[in-house]
């Protein structure tokens, strides 16, 4: 017995959306650090690549213009601040294009898994995050295992390619000793800028590893048990009892305003062991006949009887009432196929009441014409 009840509690359902819709509201969601770290050097390697002719031109202009100094400039400590100003901005107008770059890549980056997530109660201080015992968990749990093998191997990677890289560029770096200054620091500006790309590139590998396995933990983190599926159902979509006393007052609630509206109708039809159906029709404001209430058994006694009580004509017309009852919904409008069979009933409706008032004869029930597609026998 005790080993079902462990098995039950072991998470190995997957997560609902609600759960992860909840999780997400809380901060938590999959995230790749190493897909950041890959983004921000990848955007500094390309920045380094596409704008260095420039940042190698402006490091000379730097350089030139704070040697080429007169005596008066050297003596004066206001002309210092001056070029000290101009030569910062002429630095970071050199340097905005790759730091807009870096500034992209590290916003990038982190929402590249995961999405873009404000949520305050990701930082909003908790006191288990304090907990001493919790924290050793923490350190030497199996994730902290996983991260440790995963930045030697990160560190082991970059260190081959940064060795590879020098193994290849030895004899271009010596060579700048004999090159001209501005050869040579354009010579190094593309060396870096070449060798930072290849070291970058480890990256991917890693990046490529940690994506997948951080979306598996993080689901993996998020999955429940049999019990809390249950559990979460019940709160959303509510106990079946209370379901389905809460659809037993909705239908009473929709048949008490479907009563309010009998004595607006303008005739009532029935089968009088079944059905009853109240329609009513305004020339001016409606296009066809609208059912206002129908029922069966007991609701249609009930409207009956309501006609009756606010002196609504009641007929029978036992076919009619059956394809009328079975083929509307109340506050819709009668099927086109029964047009004339309804209009038939107005009129009817028209020469009894004439009849009443002694201006005619009594009429006689037409036989109202129903569509065979229509039609529900008894």
């Amino acid at each position: 017995m005790a080993e079902d009840d462990d098995s039950s509690q072991e998470k190995t359902e997957e997560a609902t959306p609600r759960r992860l819709e909840k999780a997400r509201e809380e901060g938590q969601t999959a995230r790749s650090r190493e897909l950041a770290t890959m983004a921000v050097l990848m955007a500094g390697a390309a920045g380094l690549l596409i704008f260095g002719s420039s940042l190698g031109a402006s490091l000379e202009a730097i350089m030139r213009s704070s040697f080429e100094l007169d005596r008066m400039a050297a003596f004066d400590t206001n002309q210092m601040g001056l070029l000290l100003g101009a030569a910062a901005g002429e630095a970071a107008w050199a340097l905005a294009p790759i730091l807009v770059l870096l500034l992209i890549a590290a916003i990038a980056g982190p929402i590249g898994v995961g999405g873009l997530l404000f949520s305050g109660k990701a930082v909003a201080p908790k006191l288990s995050r304090m907990d001493p015992i919790k924290g050793l968990k923490r350190m030497f749990s199996v994730r902290s295992l996983i991260e440790l093998i995963k930045s030697i191997a990160k560190v082991a990677l970059v260190m081959l390619i940064a060795l590879l890289i020098l193994d290849v560029r030895t004899e271009d770096l010596l060579a700048l000793a004999d090159e001209p200054a501005v050869p040579a620091m354009e010579h190094v500006v593309w060396t870096v800028a070449w060798s930072f790309f290849f070291m970058s590139c480890a990256m991917i590998a890693i990046a490529a590893i940690d994506v997948p396995f951080q979306i598996y933990d993080h689901h993996k983190k998020l999955r429940m048990t049999k019990q809390e599926v249950k559990d979460e159902f019940k709160d959303t979509e509510g106990k079946p009892e209370v379901k389905g006393r809460i659809r037993q007052l909705q239908r009473e609630m929709a048949q008490r305003r479907m009563m309010q509206d009998v004595p607006t109708a303008d005739v009532v039809i029935t089968n009088p062991e079944h059905y009853a159906v109240a329609l009513k029709y305004d020339q001016k404001a409606m296009a066809a006949p609208v059912v206002v209430a129908k029922g069966a058994d007991q609701v249609a006694f009930k409207i009956m009887e309501i006609a009756r009580e606010h002196k609504v004509d009641v007929l029978r017309t036992p076919p009619l009432t059956r394809a009328v009852y079975h083929n509307t919904e109340i506050g819709g409008e009668i099927p086109h196929g029964l047009y004339v069979a309804i209009a038939q009933v107005l009129a009817y409706l028209y020469q009894l009441r004439r009849y009443r008032k002694g201006q005619g004869e009594r009429p006689g029930m037409p036989n109202f014409p129903i569509p065979s597609d229509l039609r529900r026998d008894g």
